[in-house]
């Protein structure tokens, strides 16, 4: 059987990481996996810029008139080489 055991750590200056529970025993073996909350980098920030664009296009008038088959047509236009 398999215990998940979930713990919030800092980084110390050194890169290690401590954890320490009861749930512990010596010897006992462990897999870990480290999931980093990552900070916000640039390429986040321009991701999330793109989707707000994205957003704002779709909600523009002339895009709520399009049709699934037009967008179809013209997928398949431009795969085509048109």
């Amino acid at each position: 059987m398999i215990t998940a055991l979930r713990k919030k750590v800092t980084v110390r200056s050194d890169g290690r990481i401590e954890i320490k529970s009861t749930n512990l025993k010596p010897g006992t073996k462990a897999e870990v996996i480290v999931l980093v909350k990552s900070v916000d980098t640039d390429r986040q920030k321009r991701i999330r810029r793109l989707k707000a664009l994205f957003k704002t296009t779709q909600a523009l008038p002339q895009a709520k008139t399009i049709t699934e088959e037009e967008i179809a047509a013209e997928i398949a236009a431009y795969r085509a080489g048109n």
